[in-house]
């Protein structure tokens, strides 16, 4: 007997037993590591979650866009599961890497690329409430 197994999101058939792996266990999660040494390398970093699962992508933060490359203390990990994340998480919570105590906690979502702002927030960030006429006579 063979079963298919379709992708909950795309509608298609999922072809690979890693998608399917993938689709089990939640997918991917990104983590936040933060309070990092400056001297903290990604290789580094990556050695300290390969631990706990497969590490898609190392990135720790610079200024590498306005020229110093001065790091900036924290970074990023993609692992391939939410199950892997979570323990890595755990695990690594708290541990002094480098002389330094390290903040990991699975990294917030990315906003879209506008950055839409909910409507009932204005640009000043206050909450506004939608007031209605009543056309109640008494």
């Amino acid at each position: 007997m063979v079963l298919a197994v379709i992708n909950a999101f795309t509608g298609s058939p999922v072809k690979n037993r890693d998608s399917v792996t993938d689709l089990i266990n939640g997918g991917t999660m990104n983590i936040y590591v933060g309070n990092l040494s400056l001297e903290m390398t990604e290789d580094e970093l990556r050695k300290e979650f390969m631990e706990f699962g497969e590490v898609i992508s190392v990135t720790i933060m610079n200024d590498k866009y306005i020229g110093s490359g001065q790091q900036h203390g924290y970074g990023y990990v993609e692992m391939s599961s939410k199950s892997e994340g979570t323990t890595a998480i755990a695990n690594i919570e708290g541990k002094k890497l480098r002389n330094r105590v390290v903040v990991v906690v699975e990294a917030l979502p990315l906003s879209d690329k506008h950055g839409a702002v909910p409507s009932n927030i204005k640009s000043n960030g206050r909450l506004t409430k939608k007031r209605e006429r009543s056309n109640i006579v008494d």
